[in-house]
């Protein structure tokens, strides 16, 4: 599958031109200051850096893009982590653990977890990239509306584990979330909940959304608190701490391997990539671990599932965008501009004939995540901090960024107003015990549900069981799901016996 001449070939290009290295380091840290702002995407920070590669050979230009993509994909981490704040939509799950272990005085620790499962997450993809890009893109031309329909299905499943205390709120927040993911025109043409507002055409924004939901509330309800960590004596920023989270996430390689995995498959497939996989990863990992009932408390394993799903979504990204031409999100899209730029055209012909260059920019994606793990030790040095700062300023800080950082996603007074309504909405869910979680899960898989389902209905003539029947890819998710489902219920009847067994036993 590895062609040894190739492989040769892309030794030599990136030997004999010291350029292409050169922009690793800045790369790297451009990703991660612009990933740790709230509001500002992975995207926004490649586009800002666009520009400056048109100065650039080819290959050097992808590297530092690459490298932006690398560090930003890990910088969104950290204000997930320190402020509840998911910059971007593949962050959500690291939220779920990562902030309550931030509130509990272990900062140090969490972003040491995400630290080490982002690298690991990122240089594991670009390891199944290497060896399996060519039966990656031939199974992706074969993916189509119903294959995505299930693997959206499968996300819906995290509702059930975000329900919390009261089942019922939890499903009827997730149910409230695919109403609102619904809002706007849907491919057949229909147009649902806009109030004659002309934004809400293309749907509410989603990452607005996100930030007013889980951090805006959050933040709202901290008013009247001194310091995100009350405890003075745990707001220490300790580097022993840092390094000991990346241990504790060294000890979970099944977890990482599983993380890493669903993330190269589900980052593959275009349209549906990071902001699915992390859920999936965290959704997974709950059902299987034995203290899943810890999850949502503070349980870095939610955080490193979450870490290692997401960071190695960009690999599967990058198989579609380099075999196919067909960018999975707005990074790829971003990488296939700065490829135009260059007069060169992504997709079969480009893999075929410049076998050389692909597995340069694998092979430099390995260094990447590597410099990621010595950079982003300081890096996370630096941002805990955070934690030291008085919320009487970080509070109005942080919503003066946020409602800047939502005007420049959407480039209009939709992405302020957006996340203000949702602040507003999001602390009154707490308020009232409703998790504001499970109303992002279904919000992000709304529209993707509902499209997927209509294209399905157009394509099967609305016979859905024998269209099924012919697509053996989308059968074997919806079989993985089942198999999911049941060891998820064993696992908790096994729990339960040993509970039960320990009980009697004292």
């Amino acid at each position: 599958m590895i062609e040894i001449d190739s492989v040769n070939g892309a030794f030599a290009l990136l030997t004999s031109n010291p350029e292409a290295w050169l922009y690793l380091l800045p790369g790297l840290l451009i990703g991660l200051v612009f990933g740790a702002m709230p509001g500002i995407s992975i995207t926004m920070a490649m586009a800002f850096a666009l520009p400056a590669t048109l100065y650039m050979d080819f290959l050097p230009a992808i590297v530092f893009l690459t490298a932006i993509y690398t560090g930003a994909g890990f910088g969104g981490s950290v204000p997930a982590v320190l402020m509840n704040i998911p910059g971007t939509s593949s962050a959500v799950a690291t939220t779920f653990d990562g902030y309550p272990m931030a509130r509990a005085g272990r900062h140090n620790e969490a972003l040491g977890v995400a630290l080490a499962s982002s690298v690991i997450g990122c240089l594991g993809s670009y390891i199944l990239l290497l060896f399996l890009i060519a039966p990656v893109s031939r199974v992706v031309l074969k993916l189509g509306p119903l294959e995505m329909f299930a693997v959206a299905v499968w996300g819906m499943l995290l509702l059930g584990s975000l329900a919390g205390s009261f089942i019922a709120r939890g499903l009827l927040a997730g149910v409230f979330g695919v109403l609102l993911g619904t809002v706007g025109m849907n491919t057949a043409g229909f147009v649902r909940g806009t109030m004659d507002i002309p934004w809400l055409l293309d749907g509410v924004p989603h990452i607005p959304a996100m930030m007013g939901l889980l951090a805006a509330s959050q933040l709202i309800g901290l008013i009247n608190t001194t310091y995100l960590i009350e405890d003075e004596s745990a707001r220490k920023i300790s580097f022993g701490k840092i390094i000991g989270g990346v241990k504790l996430a060294l000890s979970y390689p099944t977890i990482i391997a599983r993380g890493s995995a669903i993330g190269t498959i589900i980052g593959s497939i275009p349209g549906v990539g990071s902001s699915i996989s992390n859920l999936l990863s965290y959704s997974e990992t709950k059902r299987n671990a034995p203290d899943g009932d810890t999850f949502g408390q503070g349980n870095p394993k939610g955080v490193i599932a979450a870490e290692a799903a997401n960071s190695s979504s960009e690999g599967g990204a990058m198989a579609t965008m380099l075999a196919l031409g067909i960018p999975g999100g707005g990074a790829t899209a971003i990488l296939l501009a700065a490829f135009a730029m260059h007069n060169i055209v992504g997709g079969p012909s480009f893999i075929a004939n410049n076998k050389d260059i692909v597995y340069a920019v694998i092979f430099s994606n390995f260094a990447q995540a590597i410099l990621l793990l010595f950079v982003g030790l300081g890096f996370v040095y630096v941002a805990g901090y955070v934690v030291r700062v008085p919320l009487r300023f970080l509070i109005p800080s942080v919503l003066v960024v946020s409602t800047f950082g939502a005007y420049a996603i959407e480039g209009s007074s939709s992405g302020p107003i957006t996340l203000w309504i949702f602040a507003v909405l999001g602390w009154a869910m707490v308020r009232y015990g409703y998790p504001p979680a499970a109303a992002v899960v279904g919000l992000l898989l709304g529209s993707l549900l509902e499209g997927n389902l209509l294209r399905t209905n157009q394509i099967s003539g609305g016979d859905f069981i024998g269209y099924a029947m012919e697509r053996p890819v989308a059968v074997g998710v919806f079989a993985l799901m089942l198999v999911s489902i049941a060891l998820s219920a064993w696992s908790k009847r096994k729990r339960a016996r040993a509970v039960k067994l320990r009980s009697e036993a004292s």
